[in-house]
Parts: C-alpha cells; structure tokens; sequence
C-alpha cells in the first residue's frame, strides 16, 4: 500500500533545524498517525511522503512556503499593556490568543517597555527551512469515522474520552 489521500499514514519523525538542532521528535514516544491529503500536517511534507510505502525512510528539507510561511512582519504589533485585562504581570515569552479579523490566532510577547507590549503573531518556526527524518511504520485505509471527523483514532491519533 502506498501513502494516498485519505490513507492513515503512521511515520516516526526528527525535526531539525538549518543548525542541526532538533525541533521535535517521536523518538521514545508513539509515532505520528494522520489522514493523508486532509491537511493534517505541513504541505511540504506531505508532498514528500506521496507514493511511499511502509518501510520507507526519507529525508527532507522543506522551504518556509511549505512548512509555517514565511516571517511575517505585519503579524508583529504594538499594544497598550492595558489590552490584557486580568493578566498580573505581561512577560516576554507568555503566549496568547488573540482575536483578529482572520479570527483567532496564537501571538508570543516578545517584548514588555513601559505601558507597550509587543506581541509576534508569526509561527514560531515562520521563515525556517524545516529537515525532517522519516521513517513511515504503517499505511492503512482510514475508516469512515476517521474521514467524517478528520483526524486518526486510536495509537498516534486522537483519543475521544
């Protein structure tokens, strides 16, 4: 069976950066499951797994525009202090979800001066080339189930409790 739109695809992964440090990883944890061609994971590395099969191990570099987009200057704003209502002390390195337009979005403060607070609505891996290993476990038909709510059950999926 190979890697299709709408297979379950199980996959062991190491995420690196340019500089070789690692990411993320599903070494000594369960491996990564998703539904193929749903969107589940990032373009690019999906693009890449097309066609394989169980057993294959591949590695890949993915462009920014294929991963979390580019560096988004627009996304990085000034505001009052006083737009967070209840929160003790803004840091630097606290996360949000702010309400947009787009609606709603996760934004780290990056910075705190006087009564501004600058906050970063960029992924925080925007703008990076993204390597990953891959070792692809399993490929398997999703079950309708699986399809309607758009996610993996059970081992490296989702567990609904």
């Amino acid at each position: 069976m190979q890697v299709a739109t709408d297979k379950v695809v199980v996959i062991h992964y190491t995420l690196k950066n340019d500089a070789g440090e690692v990411l993320d990883s599903s070494d000594g944890s369960e491996p990564l499951a998703y539904i193929h061609g749903n969107g589940n994971i990032i373009p690019g590395l999906e693009e890449a797994l097309e066609g394989k099969a169980a057993g294959d191990k591949l590695q890949v570099k993915i462009e920014p525009a294929k991963a979390y987009g580019e560096h988004n200057p627009e996304l990085i704003q000034n505001v009052p202090k006083r737009a967070f209502q209840g929160v003790g002390n803004v840091q630097a390195g606290m996360r949000f979800t702010a309400q947009t337009e787009h609606g709603p979005r996760q934004v780290v403060v990056t910075r705190v001066v006087g009564d501004m607070v600058t906050v970063d609505g960029n992924h925080p891996l925007a703008g990076q080339h993204l390597n990953f290993d891959v070792e692809i476990t399993e490929i398997r038909d999703a079950s309708r189930e699986e399809l309607e709510h758009g996610h993996v059950h059970g081992p490296g999926g989702h567990h609904h409790g």
